[in-house]
């Protein structure tokens, strides 16, 4: 009897040493995602009296906030594009160190644990932290009531309320619709299990149509940042000699730019000059031939300055364009004979290598798809860590599922900014405003918290989708499912095929129109 109450105990202590040792794990890991998204959104912040008012103590308050959980949600974005590498990673490890003590901690109770939290934190921040703090930041308070704190929390707080009341009510008449639950008088009892997943199931079935258009546009935007951030190997050129050439060039411009303002400040002068003398001889009505030879003298000057003018400008644009090349060019001067004849190389062969694993992955899916071999990414059974490797390739086969992953994740953000509808909202460094930090976090967040479904619908791994994103109910349609990964499969193929032919399409088509209107002289010349 004893021996049974000693095992009991033993095992209640080690639940609570593995509860306390997995909540530590999670506030170290939210210390430091949140450090990291502090320093990325320090650095695009603005500071300016137009977002922090240094004499108005509350206005810094409601700064403060709105920064701090603008800060939280970046966090909790990085944390939903972290989810697939850490389980993958996690899994591998333990199938290759099973027996290990310093691996005792990584376990699936971890794992499951960490997309819960990811998930409940992912809904918080979009549907309550985000639209509360913009509120708060654009309240003044109720008419009547003193300024203050207090009053802004109660306006936001009664706006909050009346829109929350509105997106539910919509959120339960569209699941009606859709069939998810028979609309009912007592409806809001089922906020929780039925309505809210509802919810962040059609956000996320946004976020994952929104990254259908934006990676297969990232794919090819990635190959043009490359190669404008890395330096290009120097084939038949010599640096120094074009770097002297555009030097003397921009000397000789400067030279010309400074001689038309000699010149333009001497017509001036003539100008006034003339027109003084124009004017006294209008007045003494004395000498008619001398005035009209000092008008024609007047206009002749007048249309000296306008050419200057003209060319002035001109030679303005050359020194712009001199310049930017000369940086370029010095910048290939001073960079390394490895980095200009390994590193640009080797990151667009990196770049084809992903994208072509990438188009293979999803043409194997869709046809396991139509064959009947894969099964929807829909799934809510527990998962167990450390049983089997869900590659092929064993650990090789499991890193490039992860570098496959991050590579999804930085070309949908590099296609989603590039795109011409965010070109007023893009974040620049120091010039982004509070409400577009708002906005910009909003935006990560909805992009990573659809990465494991884009992950996971397309085959670029077999790990299931745990906790409730393994539950979202239109993961399990499989024409929704297929019909993706036929149009993710064409429009990556067929940017990439618009990327790489476009020169030769326009050199074959200049080649076509110059030969037709040689035909064209040739017949009727004849005729």
């Amino acid at each position: 009897m004893d021996e049974e109450e000693e095992e009991v105990t033993d095992l209640k202590l080690q639940l609570f040493h593995n509860t306390v040792r997995e909540h530590i794990i999670f506030l170290l890991l939210v210390i430091l995602l949140y450090f990291s998204s502090y320093v990325v959104v320090s650095r695009f912040r603005r500071r300016d009296r137009d977002d922090l008012y240094s004499n108005d103590e509350d206005e810094v308050l409601v700064y403060r906030i709105s920064f701090w959980l603008c800060t939280f949600t970046l966090a909790v974005a990085e944390g939903a594009a972290m989810l697939l590498p850490v389980s993958i990673a996690s899994n591998e490890v333990l199938l290759l160190y099973p027996n290990s003590y310093y691996v005792k901690w990584l376990n699936s109770s971890l794992i499951q644990g960490l997309w819960n939290h990811v998930f409940l934190f992912s809904n918080l921040s979009l549907f309550i932290f985000l639209p509360f703090v913009y509120l708060f930041s654009e309240s003044t308070g109720f008419v009547g009531h003193r300024k203050g704190i207090l009053p802004r929390v109660y306006e936001t707080f009664t706006v909050f309320m009346l829109m929350a009341v509105i997106v539910l009510v919509l959120t339960a008449v569209l699941s009606a619709v859709f069939g998810i639950e028979k609309f009912q008088f007592f409806w809001f009892l089922n906020l929780g299990s039925v309505h809210l997943p509802f919810l962040y199931s059609c956000v996320s079935f946004l976020g994952v149509m929104l990254m259908l258009i934006c990676t297969p546009y990232g794919f090819v935007r990635l190959f043009g940042v490359v190669n404008n951030v890395l330096v290009r190997p120097m084939l038949l050129r010599d640096v120094n000699e074009e770097f002297s050439a555009f030097y003397m060039e921009e000397a000789s411009v400067k030279r010309k730019l400074a001689h038309i303002e000699l010149q333009n400040v001497s017509i001036s002068d003539a100008t006034a000059n003339g027109g003084r003398l124009g004017n006294g001889l209008t007045r003494s009505f004395a000498h008619q031939p001398l005035l009209q030879q000092s008008l024609a003298h007047l206009y002749q000057r007048k249309a000296m300055v306008s050419d200057a003018g003209e060319q002035q400008h001109l030679l303005n644009e050359r020194l712009r364009e001199l310049d930017s090349e000369r940086k370029e060019l010095d910048k290939l001067r001073k960079s390394s004979t490895f980095q200009r004849t390994f590193v640009y190389p080797l990151a667009m062969l990196l770049l084809l290598f992903c994208t072509g694993v990438t188009i293979l992955l999803v043409v194997q899916n869709t046809l396991e798809l139509l064959i009947g071999i894969k099964a929807l990414p829909l799934s809510t059974r527990q998962f167990t860590l450390g049983i089997s490797s869900l590659s092929k390739l064993g650990p090789f086969g499991a890193g490039l599922e992860v570098c496959l992953i991050f590579y999804l994740g930085a070309t949908s953000v590099v296609g989603f900014y590039s795109m011409p509808f965010m070109r007023n909202v893009r974040p620049k460094r120091r010039q982004t405003s509070l409400p577009q930090l708002m906005l910009n976090c909003g935006f990560m967040l909805v992009l990573s918290s659809a990465l494991p479904l884009l992950s996971r619908i397309i085959g670029i791994t077999n790990f299931d989708l745990l906790g409730d994103f393994g539950a979202i109910e239109w993961l399990g349609n499989f024409q929704i499912v297929l019909l993706y990964n036929l149009v993710f499969g064409t429009t990556t193929a067929l940017c990439l095929a618009n990327k790489f032919t476009a020169t030769v399409r326009r050199e074959l088509r200049a080649r076509l129109v110059e030969n037709y209107l040689l035909f064209t002289n040739y017949m009727s010349f004849i005729n």
